[in-house]
């Protein structure tokens, strides 16, 4: 007999399906990426209505059918209500969650992602935080999580640890000086490069906790919208917003 489960998750995306009803993602801490119906969600006195919205936190009870879940109620315990509140963290926000939709799977182990977003989010909301350097701290550390990410440690042509001053998209990682000679490479600043090295190493909890120059951050702008149009491969519909 099919029964109902709690699960920990964020609100991805939401669909209206019929007049009242609406069909969600959840990314979820015990069971990754799923898909869930909230039966007369769109119902303006609905207990669902602003718990199956975007970027709605908290514990779901669902109703585990056949094919699909039910959400039956919920428990939300961070709606990120003043991140709405802004229109440009809104849409770095929505960016967010395309980009952790996209990069999950379903009934997948997806808690890193989860905690990253949220945290992400969370330093939206951080006014001493600039949204484009935590936009890169997100996408880099998404990729890390993904197993995907670029090597900046060693020099992908000769495995040297030293004089890394250039980045290479079409070989996914850094190039000594030496080995320029013969690679079309992105420049790297040594702060550039201690960023990089610091955003793949660093525990979760650690990630927002600095803030860098522009030039630094125009070097990690280059190089994440480089690694993430060959590596990653889609064009995000949210990205058009951001600033």
């Amino acid at each position: 007999m099919a029964q109902s489960v709690v699960l920990t998750g964020m609100v991805l995306q939401t669909m209206p399906v019929g007049e009242y009803d609406k069909r969600i993602t959840l990314l979820t801490r015990e069971r990754g990426k799923i898909t869930a119906f909230a039966r007369g969600a769109r119902r303006p006195n609905s207990s669902l209505l602003a718990a199956s919205a975007p970027f709605a936190f908290g514990n779901f009870e669902l109703y585990e059918g056949k094919s699909s879940y039910n959400v039956i109620k919920a428990e939300i315990q961070n709606y990120f209500r003043e991140l709405t509140k802004d229109l440009e963290n809104t849409y770095y926000g929505f960016y967010f969650l395309e980009v952790a939709d996209y990069m999950t799977q379903e009934n997948n182990d997806e808690q890193e992602v989860l905690k990253l977003l949220y945290q992400s989010l969370r330093a939206i909301e951080r006014t001493s935080l600039s949204n484009r350097l935590v936009r890169r701290i997100y996408e880099l550390k998404l990729l890390v999580v993904n197993g995907v990410y670029p090597n900046v440690f060693t020099c992908h042509c000769c495995g040297r640890e030293t004089d890394l001053t250039g980045f290479s998209v079409a070989n996914a990682g850094m190039i000594c000086r030496e080995c320029q000679k013969e690679k079309p490479v992105t420049k790297v600043e040594g702060s550039t490069l201690y960023t990089l090295q610091y955003i793949v190493t660093a525990e979760m909890k650690r990630l927002y906790t600095f803030t860098v120059s522009e030039d630094v951050l125009c070097q990690l702008e280059k190089i994440m919208d480089g690694f993430f149009k060959k590596y990653v491969a889609h064009t995000f519909k949210s990205e058009q917003f951001l600033l």
